[in-house]
């Protein structure tokens, strides 16, 4: 069985593990962080040690961690090499993790590490599946009836849960009006991605509006 690492902190990551329960039969383990951390830490190893991080997360093939702290997240993913994970994902983008560090120690370790803004960008590949398969970049099933929405199936979905949550509201909207609507269901979950003028909450708006209409071209 697969096995699934989520570093948590604050309020972030414990969606993703909700919706991994429920949404596949992978296993889960665990490490948390605290909500309120230093700007700088300047010893991250040691800072992981006195608040008694716990490394059992490194028997997890796969890491998503939601340390959010460009020190942090560097301590993280070099513990995560030396233990052999295989994939790391870190959300919050190249403002939360210091991505010319993380290249590096993933050229020389082998990890693959990807940084993304926002899970619902996530693509898959050798290192990261099976857990892309079904969490990461919308793909969606449709079927219409009379010109409405009778179903959405949801192949692949956004970790935190939002495809799903769209997939049910959906349901009954007449097709002209469902891919635009599609994307306001999602952050309407709520969705905790940047809100702002760019990027953030809107593009997960738009992956989802653009896998609907997708879905719906290839409607059989």
């Amino acid at each position: 069985m697969t096995v699934i690492g989520v570093i948590t902190r604050g309020k972030y990551g414990h969606r993703l593990i909700d919706t991994v329960k429920e949404h596949s039969d992978f296993s889960i383990v665990t490490a948390d962080l605290p909500e309120f951390v230093p700007v700088f830490i300047e010893e991250p190893d040691e800072f992981l040690e006195n608040i008694n991080f716990d490394k059992r997360i490194f028997s997890a093939e796969i890491i998503i961690t939601y340390s959010l702290h460009p020190d942090l997240t560097s301590a993280i993913a070099r513990l995560a090499a030396e233990a052999g994970v295989r994939s790391l994902i870190v959300p919050g983008g190249p403002s939360r993790a210091s991505v010319p560090e993380l290249k590096k120690l993933s050229e020389l370790s082998g990890m693959d590490i990807e940084v993304d803004e926002i899970c619902c960008s996530l693509e898959p590949n050798a290192f990261n599946r099976p857990f892309t398969d079904i969490f990461g970049s919308p793909i969606l099933k449709i079927k219409t009836k009379d010109g409405k929405i009778a179903k959405v199936e949801v192949i692949r979905g956004a970790p935190c849960g939002s495809t799903w949550h769209m997939a049910k509201e959906i349901v009954g909207m007449p097709v002209k009006d469902a891919p635009p609507r599609a994307g306001l269901y999602i952050q309407h979950h709520p969705c905790r991605a940047a809100r702002g003028d760019l990027g953030g909450i809107h593009e997960s708006g738009e992956l989802h509006k653009q896998a609907f209409i997708k879905a719906l071209e290839n409607e059989e």
